[in-house]
């Protein structure tokens, strides 16, 4: 995942809600009550661990019990203290006391959030981390971890575990991703292992996806209870077998056994905080809705079809229908590369907006950059009165609209259509579409060379796309 582009926007939840998600989550949860608990007579280690005595009396004030209660205990107060919830007050003494993050557990949600997201660090940290017996086993002569008998880097762990969330926050927020579904663990695990564009995975690659799957299954057990997913664990049955020989593709209807993550909303605006942090830029739906119709143009160009509608929806409701259809069409204008997919974002405004904008459409008629969209709208809500396009109009509207798709779809299937549909449609397209005085008309007359499926029509596109570069000098 590159950070020189903006990743797809995010639609999160208010942060009242978010909030009131990161207090009831079962770690942050535990790791305050642990922090009002805590008093004169709280001991803790050189790390700043609870002593090994007092793990039962913080297990039954959590109301753990069982085998792990002891852990679970111990976790939630490593917890506490690394998110300032409690601060050693003497180490030689080893005594603790309240910490200044505490108080704001009772604050402003985003205070609550800034606590969160501090848990959240503690626990992606041990995410990281082999099983502590492994850890036991390793250690070496002098106390040290020999990181090499285990097999383990470290840092490459922790990379592989951001670029498995990297990959879960895309798939969760892309315009055709999972959305708030669930996704299935071997997708991936094969995310972060199959090479792009290889066929049918081999034996190897298909064995490392499956250990892949067993170390996030771990992961994801760890990572559920801070809120950051919810998660279906592998199926034991399965595990039992996984050392006997790669996971072979399974039916769709048995696809969950494997494991299914769901990114909840809280984790949603976790990753993005760290990935913003990393320096990506992790755009949200809803930034744009008090800037200027200029940055809104700009700004949905990237977005996806139902993102840009959502940002637009917000941004039109915040303003009077009349002047915003006015400051929109004066933000479509021009002649740079980005004018088509402005213009094409504005139109797509514009269908949002009722009876009350048209006013400002019939004052662009005259206008050569709008007056082609301007009769668009207006023809489609059967006003009266509306002149007849010219048929360089026509056509300035038809490279602008190619232009605009190219930009914002690429190649696609849609635009293939587009374009076999204008060439059936006008014999003569191509003898008079490279004459337009238009900035991108050799770059879409060479689009629709390499689109369209007759050799023969396609030959004349790019016949047509040539002696536009030669009309324009280049």
């Amino acid at each position: 995942m590159s950070d020189s582009s903006p990743l797809p926007p995010v639609r999160l939840h208010s942060e009242a809600e978010l909030a009131h998600a990161a207090l009831s989550t079962p770690l942050l949860s535990r790791a305050a009550r642990l922090a009002r608990w805590a008093g004169p007579g709280t001991r803790v280690d050189a790390g700043g661990s609870l002593v090994e005595e007092q793990l039962p009396a913080a297990a039954e004030q959590l109301g753990l019990t069982g085998d792990d209660a002891a852990a679970y205990a111990a976790e939630a107060w490593r917890v506490a203290l690394d998110s300032g919830l409690v601060e050693i007050a003497d180490e030689e003494r080893g005594t603790v006391r309240a910490g200044e993050a505490l108080a704001l557990l009772t604050g402003s949600p985003q205070e609550i959030l800034t606590v969160w997201l501090a848990a959240l660090e503690t626990v992606l940290a041990d995410a990281s981390v082999p099983d502590l017996d492994d850890l036991v086993d390793a250690l070496d002569e002098g106390g040290e971890i020999d990181f090499a008998s285990l097999d383990w880097d470290p840092e490459a762990e922790a990379e592989f575990l951001d670029g498995v969330l990297g990959n879960l926050y895309l798939l969760t927020v892309s315009e055709d991703g999972a959305g708030e579904g669930p996704v299935p663990l071997p997708a991936l695990a094969a995310s972060m292992i199959v090479p792009d564009g290889m066929g049918e995975p081999t034996d190897d690659v298909l064995e490392q996806v499956s250990d892949a799957m067993m170390r996030l299954d771990d992961q994801f057990r760890t990572l559920e209870p801070v809120g950051l997913v919810e998660y279906r664990p592998v199926d034991e049955a399965l595990m039992a077998d996984a050392d006997e020989e790669p996971a072979a593709p399974v039916e769709e209807a048995d696809v969950s056994r494997y494991g299914m993550v769901r990114l909840t909303p809280l984790g949603a605006y976790g990753l993005r905080a760290r990935l913003m942090e990393a320096g990506f830029e992790a755009p949200v739906v809803g930034e744009l809705a008090d800037k200027g119709a200029d940055v809104l143009l700009d700004g949905t160009a990237a977005f996806g079809a139902s993102a840009a509608l959502a940002e637009t929806e917000l941004w039109l409701n915040r303003r009077e229908p009349l002047s915003a259809a006015r400051e929109l069409l004066a933000a479509a204008r021009g002649t740079d590369a980005g004018g088509p997919l402005r213009r094409l974002r504005c139109q797509q405004a514009l269908s949002l907006a009722g009876g009350e904008a048209e006013p400002a459409l019939r004052e662009v008629l005259d206008d050569p950059e709008l007056g082609g969209l301007a009769r668009v709208w207006l023809s489609e809500r059967g006003a009266a009165d509306v002149p007849a396009p010219s048929q360089d109009l026509v056509f300035w509207l038809t490279i602008d609209t190619v232009a605009a798709q190219l930009a914002a779809e690429g190649n696609s299937e849609e635009l293939q259509a587009l374009v076999e549909g204008l060439a059936e449609q006008h014999s003569g397209f191509f003898a008079a579409a490279w004459r337009v005085e238009h900035p991108a008309t050799a770059e879409v007359l060479e689009a629709m060379g390499r689109l369209h499926p007759d050799k023969k029509v396609a030959k004349q596109a790019r016949k047509a796309a040539f002696k536009a570069r030669s009309q324009q000098g280049g």
